[in-house]
């Protein structure tokens, strides 16, 4: 008999034990952390960048308005204030020090749970969460298709000299005009297609979008040249459409560079028609081609004969 009360005493004590574990386990369950800071930011000029937590209460025996949202940061403890954006949102605007780009920090909760007519302090934290500053980047294409020969600019930020833009990995011609904008001229390549574009530089790669070439026509006058060498002549070049914004450059190659002597040929914007003298080199024969309109290319034989 009493075997059997140690026994019975026993399992309540165990019972209790188990009891009071459950309500401990879900105490801690009772607070969710949900980090809504992106692990990449832009650079602002400010370098005052806001980091956003979301926290949610799941028990009933959490005390209202005991939640107390803290953010660590180098070793730092900063109290989060209420977001205006919605309930349960809590943020801190943590200004970078200069010369850095990154930033590791963790959120830490303090709140308070009720037993019966007992209140406890307690606490949950998160993992080690770690920001990113981007201070180069793409806002924008200026426009998503146009004509082969069309100038494109982009915007953004943290451009150099050493970026160049590519076509489904192939390298188009790429001005660089400032930090904040960058500009390429639509390559020779089939119409009624979209390409992904990719700017390559020293910092890496970075996807700018897709960009759809247009079909567009072309007649050139006259439609053959025949020159003296020394002598000139002048090529019209004429499109259906005025250029657009930027210019159109009218990507001219030929087979026999050195009987043939010309300027570089650009439609200034809003403008239908150009025209460029040709000289004549070397003797020689051949073809000036411009490749992406009509049926795919146009050509305009050349012929030098000496004097």
């Amino acid at each position: 008999m009493q075997n059997s009360r140690l026994t019975l005493t026993r399992k309540i004590f165990l019972w209790a034990g188990a009891l009071l574990g459950m309500a401990l386990l879900a105490g801690c369950e009772a607070v969710t952390l949900t980090n809504l800071t992106p692990p990449s930011i832009s650079d602002n000029p400010s370098r005052i960048y806001t980091i956003t937590l979301r926290v949610a209460t799941k028990s009933t025996t959490i005390v209202p308005g005991s939640v107390e949202p803290h953010i660590i940061i180098d070793g730092e403890n900063h109290i989060m204030s209420k977001s205006p954006l919605a309930e349960g949102l809590y943020e801190y605007d943590y200004h970078l020090p200069p010369g850095r780009t990154k930033l590791a920090y963790y959120f830490l909760v303090n709140y308070s749970v009720q037993f019966n007519e007992r209140e406890e302090r307690r606490e949950t934290y998160s993992a080690i969460n770690n920001v990113n500053i981007v201070d180069r980047y793409v806002l924008s294409l200026e426009a998503n298709r146009g004509p082969v020969g069309a100038r494109i600019s982009l915007l953004g930020r943290g451009f150099t000299t050493q970026d160049s833009l590519f076509f489904d990995g192939i390298p188009v011609r790429t001005v660089y005009e400032s930090p904040t904008s960058i500009s390429f001229f639509v390559p020779t390549l089939g119409a009624s297609h979209n390409y992904k574009v990719t700017m390559v530089g020293a910092n890496g790669s970075t996807d700018v979008g897709t960009f759809r070439i247009d079909p567009s026509a072309l007649s050139v006058s006259p439609s053959n040249i025949l020159l003296r060498t020394g002598d000139r002549q002048t090529l019209t070049f004429s499109v259906a459409n005025p250029a657009p914004m930027g210019g159109l450059l009218l990507d001219v190659t030929t087979d026999v560079p050195e009987s043939v002597i010309m300027a570089e040929v650009f439609i200034p914007a809003g403008q239908t028609t150009v025209s460029v003298d040709v000289q004549g080199g070397r003797p020689g024969s051949g073809s000036l081609y411009l490749k992406g309109y009509e049926a795919g290319e146009v050509t305009i034989p050349v012929t030098v004969t000496a004097n």
